[in-house]
């Protein structure tokens, strides 16, 4: 007779995805194969663990973002924020990127071509700029 690949017994009614672990008591997940805390072993095998959280998994349709690996049933929350808006509540008001973005540049250009042009002119000027010296190549 070939040997069964489901778990033997996996109490699919509860609902919990953590269990107090019987070595530490702490709070451990309940189809991982150690107890994350003392290292306990609390499945015979990954393999067990892992089929014994699919057939939990499978017996409620609520469950099927779970992960073996979590302490609660990952519940979808949204967490966007409009700022926009949650300014002008507060009285805030949101000067414009674009335009910042714009000053910025505007400085960046003024500064490169200052340093490049005028500083460079400055700096090395050109060959024929000096009278009587002879130019070395």
């Amino acid at each position: 007779m070939a040997a069964a690949k489901k778990p033997r017994y996996v109490d699919v009614a509860n609902p919990d995805l953590a269990v107090d672990c019987p070595r530490c008591g702490l709070k451990t997940a309940r189809f991982v194969d150690h107890c994350r805390n003392c290292g306990y072993k609390l499945w015979p095998s990954s393999h067990m663990a892992s089929a014994a959280f699919l057939a939990w998994r499978a017996a409620d349709p609520a469950r099927p973002t779970a992960s073996r690996f979590d302490l609660e049933i990952p519940t979808h929350v949204d967490n966007t924020v409009d700022f926009s808006a949650r300014a002008h509540e507060l009285g805030i008001h949101l000067f414009p990127r674009i335009v910042l973005a714009v000053i910025g540049g505007v400085i960046f250009l003024y500064g490169v071509v200052g340093w490049v042009l005028i500083e460079d002119v400055r700096m090395y000027p050109g060959e024929g700029s000096e009278t009587g010296t002879e130019v070395h190549h």
